[in-house]
């Protein structure tokens, strides 16, 4: 891998670069923006330059071929460490982040980053899904981001900036990421070797919302037709939340028995439902919107009876945003997509300007 192949990001590297050859780069990062569209192959390739041993690290350029870039490409470099979320976890465990009971303080990211380098002249830890992070995991890197090991480098990927704590973001520099363009979208997907969805590369990048990994999940032909049908419902006057939940609990069925596989479908509905709340915003607004047929469609009969106002839009926006993060925590499926669609009905059906009442 090269900079060549990350898309969207040059500015970021010419940032980064900027801050090696001026001898100011930071210790502790937080990478934010939307999964799928680069944050984590960023950050390996800047650990990768940094670790190179065959170009100057004034350069930020890894060569490729050294033992030190083949290493992090095979995953075993000694002074990079990675840590993710397990599958079968709802947050990252804080045994990861300071080892197990028996082994405190002697495994784990606060052990590895405190060591000397092996090999490379830097320690580098990279964090990915740090969206997971919560109050004891996150309160047992207080102190390594507080007191860096010398010359250490700490990269947190993140979605949402928002839901870290105020003491991570405190004690790290935040770098945003964009979503990517639908041409790079497109272009990335049209250089993957064995992809051949039955739809085009450019549908798919319409679909995406910058991200290479929602992309691809639409590249399922089941998944469009579900969508296609999903739309048109959320585009009625008035639906039945309880019928359109049973037809989304059947959909996350036909995912599998298997935890991850029934999240991701689950988050592509909800992702469907935030991209049609969005357009109709833009619509009742009188701002343009672009949309392939079946968004179009909804959010056009949508907007000939909608009586919630851009305030019920916006409702609606937030709900999904908070059962995007519920799917994300691993919430009881089954008693979310009931509540969820039961939520957006409610909001769908308020008149402009009536009271939200909390019981």
């Amino acid at each position: 891998m090269s900079w060549d192949q990350i898309f969207g990001h040059d500015h970021l590297v010419d940032r980064f670069r900027t801050a090696v050859v001026r001898e100011r780069l930071g210790s502790a990062f937080l990478f934010v923006g939307p999964d799928g569209i680069g944050k984590r192959r960023f950050a390996l390739e800047l650990a990768t330059a940094l670790l190179c041993e065959r170009n100057p690290e004034s350069e930020l350029n890894a060569c490729g071929q050294c033992e030190a870039c083949q290493m992090v490409a095979a995953g075993s470099h000694p002074d990079l460490f990675t840590i993710e979320k397990p599958d079968d976890k709802a947050s990252i465990p804080v045994e990861l982040i300071i080892g197990d009971r028996d082994h405190r303080n002697r495994k784990g990211l606060r052990h590895e980053i405190s060591l000397s380098p092996f090999r490379g002249g830097r320690k580098i830890v990279v964090i990915d899904d740090a969206d997971f992070l919560f109050e004891e995991a996150a309160n047992s890197l207080l102190k390594t981001l507080e007191e860096p090991p010398p010359r250490s480098v700490l990269i947190l990927l993140v979605a949402n900036l928002a839901g870290q704590l105020p003491t991570i973001r405190s004690r790290c520099q935040v770098v945003h990421f964009q979503p990517l363009s639908n041409d790079q979208v497109e272009q990335i997907l049209g250089s993957l070797t064995d992809f051949e969805p039955a739809v085009s590369f450019q549908c798919l990048a319409s679909l995406s919302a910058g991200s290479l990994d929602q992309a691809m999940r639409w590249a399922d032909p089941t998944l469009l037709e579900f969508r296609t049908a999903f739309l048109a419902v959320l585009g009625e006057r008035q639906w039945a939340s309880t019928l359109l939940a049973k037809q989304v609990a059947d959909f996350l069925d036909q995912a599998g028995k298997e935890a991850a596989a029934r999240r991701d479908r689950f988050r592509t509905i909800v992702q469907c439902a935030e991209q049609f709340y969005r357009a109709l915003m833009r619509r009742l607004i009188g701002q343009p919107h672009k949309a392939d047929e079946a968004l179009c469609r909804a959010v056009d009969r949508a907007a000939e009876h909608w009586q919630a106002g851009t305030e019920g839009v916006a409702r609606c926006l937030d709900r999904c945003l908070d059962a995007e993060r519920e799917v994300a925590a691993n919430a009881n499926q089954a008693l979310l997509v009931e509540c969820w669609l039961d939520d957006l009905a409610g909001h769908t059906n308020m008149r402009k300007g009536a009271a939200v009442h909390v019981y």
